[in-house]
C-alpha cells in the first residue's frame, strides 16, 4: 500500500487462524509417524507385510492435507482507511495480488443479516462489491465489519469540516 501522510483511520491485516503452529505440526507427524511404524511392525509380526506400505500412505496423507491447509493459511487481506480513500490488498496463497482503491465517501460495509457462517462482508462501492474475510467467524466479520463502518464515518466526518 502507498505511503500516506493523512490520517488512517483504520488500517488492518487480516489472516486465517492457525490452528497448528509449525512445532505442532512437526509435534503432530512425529507422532503420526511412529504410531505408524509400530502398528506396521505389529502386523509385520503376524505375516501382513501390505500393511506397512498402506500405513506410510496414511502417513503421507495426513502429512500432504497439512501442508495444503497451511499452504491456504499464507492468505492475507489489508485494509486502509483514510479521508480520501479505501485501500484493499488481497494476496492469494499463490502470492498473486490484486489491489482496489475507492473514494471513502462513496465506498459502503455490507454485511449479510441474519449473521450465519455464510454471510458475507463486503466492501461496495457503486455497483461493484469485494468480498472480505471468507475465513473470519461471523463475531469477527461483525466486528470487522462495525470497526469498518466507525472508520469510514470518521474518515467522512473529516471531509465535511470546514
Amino acid at each position: 500500500m502507498p505511503h500516506t501522510d493523512e490520517i488512517i483511520y483504520f488500517d488492518a491485516l487480516l489472516t486465517p487462524n492457525r490452528s497448528l503452529s509449525e512445532r505442532g505440526f512437526a509435534v503432530v507427524m512425529s507422532i503420526v509417524g511412529v504410531v505408524s511404524f509400530l502398528t506396521g511392525m505389529a502386523f509385520l509380526s503376524m505375516g501382513a507385510v501390505p500393511v506397512i506400505g498402506f500405513f506410510g500412505l496414511d502417513a503421507l496423507a495426513i502429512w500432504l492435507a497439512f501442508r495444503w491447509s497451511f499452504r491456504k493459511q499464507r492468505e492475507e487481506t489489508r485494509i486502509r482507511i483514510t479521508a480520501s480513500s479505501l485501500d484493499m490488498m488481497h494476496r492469494k496463497a499463490n502470492g498473486t495480488e490484486k489491489r482496489v482503491s475507492v473514494p471513502a465517501g462513496f465506498a459502503r460495509v455490507e454485511l449479510d443479516e441474519p449473521l450465519r457462517p455464510d454471510s458475507w462482508l463486503r466492501i461496495e462501492h457503486g455497483r461493484t462489491g469485494w468480498v472480505i474475510g471468507r475465513f473470519l467467524t461471523v463475531p469477527e466479520r461483525k466486528s470487522l465489519a462495525e470497526a469498518m463502518k466507525t472508520a469510514l464515518h470518521k474518515a467522512r466526518l473529516e471531509r465535511h469540516t470546514a
